[in-house]
């Protein structure tokens, strides 16, 4: 790279973080390197639009090269991180059998979260997460894909059973991804089949704690169940997964027969904050200093999901975009200061987190929106959640599409993304439901055949 710069940053991961923090540099007298994994910035918020056909991927993801594209300084790499040397000052890569080391005279991370199946990573297989474009692109399919199933059996005259949807958690994806899914049962594909009427898909939303969206207030909570129940969905709350199967979710003793089980019951730290050789909490986050840097080590920053953070009242930062947005430029201008001449390490002034606010969809109008004291539900908090996320899109280009394509849905109950790619198989579809319940015999020899 032909830069006068002899200070090298390398960021890990071009999440909210990663991204905010590489574009702050950019404009900075430095040596910037950018790896991930993926070639492309997702604007997770939406991926749930993805998962439903209400939107298509590349208008919620952007290639990281093209959004850098105009800093000369700046150098993109899709590649793995397999580990780092913190001594050495180096961060070792892997892609396609080939092992690099790239020198860093700043570090930051920022490799975000994964799903977390307590125990039982075994169950994703059969229940799916919603974490990337390629999880949304599964979930797409195996919801569409149940329908058409269903409208072939239906038609061969072996039954035709309301359909199952099954989702595990009551956070906010689940909560989106629950109200979506009974609009496109009621609205969407109401009128496509001839065998069969979507609309009597039945949604089950479970939760394991007391409330949905426990992270916001108990009005909130309460509006948004109305509201989940308004669209159709059956919310069943203190209620935990014990055991998931192909095609079958239980809950203690209760089985439930399901054409699709989703799962957004939890996530956990990228295990890159293990490679780091910190201590980390729980979840595998990282425990930082109040500077977002690590102990011994104010050359190293962790930001994002990753980082274990408290704010003045000793709560921990949330894992939402606008904290990690903030971190990331945080922390890119402590860098540039420092290497300015303007401030030293010990002089650093701790991050601090002001929480303008929390939205959180949940279908058509549905939504629920908490600003300090001031609690919103209904049609007016979905308004706010959708131009609040329009406006955060990268590209000027993507916002247009998606505002087009909201606009489209909105008025004609349309998803203008209803492609099925991939597998035409289903995790234990190959049975009728009733089938499938009425006969242990037939349920051990089914079980087996799924193994």
């Amino acid at each position: 790279m032909n830069v006068k710069a002899t200070h090298r940053v390398v960021i890990v991961g071009a999440g909210f973080g990663g991204l905010n923090a590489a574009q702050k540099l950019a404009h900075a007298p430095v040596s910037l390197t950018v790896i991930d994994r993926k070639n492309h910035h997702t604007f997770q918020p939406l991926l749930y639009q993805v998962a439903t056909a209400g939107l298509s991927p590349g208008e919620i993801a952007s290639p990281i090269r093209s959004i850098l594209s105009g800093h000369k300084n700046v150098e993109v790499l899709m590649a793995d991180v397999a580990g780092f040397d913190l001594e050495r000052h180096v961060v070792r890569t892997e892609g396609q059998g080939e092992v690099q080391e790239i020198p860093y005279d700043s570090l930051i991370v920022a490799a975000g979260a994964s799903h977390a199946y307590f125990g039982h990573d075994e169950w994703q297989t059969f229940a799916p997460g919603l974490k990337t474009i390629e999880d949304a692109l599964e979930i797409r399919r195996r919801e569409l894909l149940a329908f058409e199933l269903a409208e072939r059996r239906a038609a061969a005259g072996e039954g035709s059973e309301p359909l199952n949807f099954v989702v595990v958690g009551g956070g906010p994806t689940g909560v989106e991804l629950a109200g979506t899914l009974a609009e496109i049962c009621r609205h969407a594909l109401a009128h496509d089949f001839r065998a069969i009427d979507p609309s009597r898909a039945r949604i089950h939303l479970i939760e394991g704690g007391p409330h949905v969206l426990p992270a916001y207030p108990e009005d909130l909570s309460r509006s948004a169940i109305k509201q989940l129940q308004r669209l159709g969905v059956e919310v069943q709350t203190s209620t935990m997964v014990t055991k998931i199967e192909p095609g079958v979710i239980y809950m203690g003793d209760t089985r439930m027969d399901a054409a699709v089980i989703l799962w957004a019951a939890g996530v956990a730290a990228s295990p890159l904050g293990k490679k780091l050789g910190v201590p980390i909490d729980r979840a595998g986050r990282v425990l930082v200093n109040p500077d977002l840097s690590l102990p011994n080590h104010p050359e190293v920053f962790v930001i994002g999901d990753l980082a274990a953070l408290k704010d003045a009242s000793g709560k921990m930062l949330p894992g939402v975009a606008p904290v990690a947005i903030l971190e990331g430029r945080y922390v890119a201008k402590l860098i540039r200061r420092e290497i300015a001449g303007a401030a030293k390490p010990s002089s650093r002034p701790p991050f601090h987190y002001s929480d303008k606010g929390s939205l959180a969809t949940i279908g058509r109008s549905a939504a629920i929106a908490q600003f300090g004291k001031i609690h919103i539900s209904g049609f007016i908090a979905w308004l706010a959640w959708l131009f609040v996320h329009i406006f955060f899109l990268i590209g000027f280009q993507n916002r247009i599409l998606v505002f087009i394509q909201w606009a489209w849905s909105y008025f004609t109950y349309e998803r203008g993304a209803r492609l099925i790619t991939g597998s035409d198989s289903l995790p234990g579809w190959n049975a009728p439901p009733s089938a499938a319940s009425g006969n242990s015999e037939a349920e051990e020899m089914s079980v087996a055949d799924r193994k």
